[in-house]
């Protein structure tokens, strides 16, 4: 693909998640998030590889669907009320059918079989703008109208989606899929404290894009796919495997990194609004998640520190300057835990 068509993609999808997060009207919305789709597809399949194929198919026509689904429900709305603003939505089917259709467009259990599958399939850097910059315009679309959404609805497919998450990651080997299923039980996190605290929701969704990028970055620069690739990090980036390490653990939310902050908030907010329940849920699924970081991170520390003798010395005849450029995205991923009390709302 040539330079210029790929930045006439990239163009058209920051145009589109733009043009959702700016617009107060239905029609507006779903035209970002079609431009939005339709940028991404050439970017999904341009290795021309089956699998490549395979998931931009899957990806456009779920997209398709929760679009569809989308203005459905805004006609249903404007129907009944006799306008289109995104504020006012008032007709409570057309308010469970529209989060139906954002929870298909972020990947929500059970709407979630398509995000593992299309991750698979697509490369790193592709997968690292559809698991943070395709989430935005749903996710304003979300923030726009919690307090109108189907509380129950979000409530049951987040707590889904955070089991979901945990037990669809314990098996996989491939990191795509491991990320892929983490960014489910992200997700779930996200959507049950939305209708609680639209302001715990965006730093749910804040910290997530802060950890997971330069996650994702120091799996491309060291060439990382598999689990078994992570344990021969160290030999070729020595400075790369802890960071990478510590990364990880905060993405499982481990204290005292950042990704432990925007659970330890969620679950506060929960008990004060008397959910002990669901707060009981999520913490006992959240475990789940976390344990296959810890595996991965064991993984990498068990070869961080082997004999002299029986490595091979390759990283030595160079300077190691793969992560450099973690050092401006890094920092927030695994130091913000002490700005916790700013963040309370």
């Amino acid at each position: 693909m040539s330079p210029m068509i790929t930045s006439i993609l990239i163009l058209n999808l920051a145009t589109g998640t733009i043009i959702t997060m700016a617009s107060f009207h239905w029609l507006l919305a779903w035209m970002g998030l079609e431009l939005n789709t339709l940028a991404i597809l050439p970017i999904i399949s341009k290795s021309h590889h089956p699998r490549a194929t395979e998931a931009s198919t899957k990806y456009f026509l779920t997209q398709a669907a929760a679009s569809a689904l989308i203005l459905f429900s805004s006609v249903m709305n404007a129907q009944t009320t006799g306008q289109w603003s995104i504020l006012q939505l008032e007709d409570p089917l057309a308010q469970t059918l529209l989060t139906m259709a954002l929870a298909m467009k972020l990947g929500l259990a059970p709407a979630h079989f398509w995000l593992p599958e299309v991750l698979q399939g697509s490369s790193f850097k592709t997968g690292l703008i559809i698991i943070t910059w395709q989430k935005l315009a749903p996710m304003t679309l979300l923030l726009l109208t919690w307090n109108q959404a189907s509380m129950l609805t979000l409530t049951m497919m987040g707590s889904l989606s955070v089991i979901v998450g945990g037990l669809g990651g314990l098996n996989q080997t491939q990191l795509r899929k491991i990320i892929a299923f983490s960014s489910i039980a992200h997700l779930g996190w996200m959507a049950t404290i939305i209708t609680k605290s639209n302001k715990l929701a965006l730093l749910n969704l804040t910290m997530y894009i802060l950890i997971s990028t330069p996650m994702m970055l120091s799996l491309i620069f060291s060439s990382t796919k598999t689990t078994q690739d992570l344990t021969t990090t160290w030999t070729t980036s020595p400075m790369l495997a802890p960071l990478t390490m510590m990364t990880l653990l905060s993405l499982g939310g481990l204290p005292p990194l950042s990704g432990f902050m925007p659970k330890w908030l969620t679950l506060e907010e929960l008990l004060t609004q008397n959910m002990a329940l669901l707060a009981t849920v999520l913490a006992m699924s959240t475990l789940l998640s976390l344990f296959f970081y810890l595996r991965l991170s064991y993984s990498m520390s068990v070869t961080m520190s082997p004999s002299p003798t029986k490595i091979s010395s390759k990283w030595r005849l160079k300077p190691d300057t793969s992560a450099l450029p973690l050092s401006i995205t890094l920092p927030p991923s695994i130091l913000a835990l002490p700005l916790t009390p700013l963040m309370k709302p």
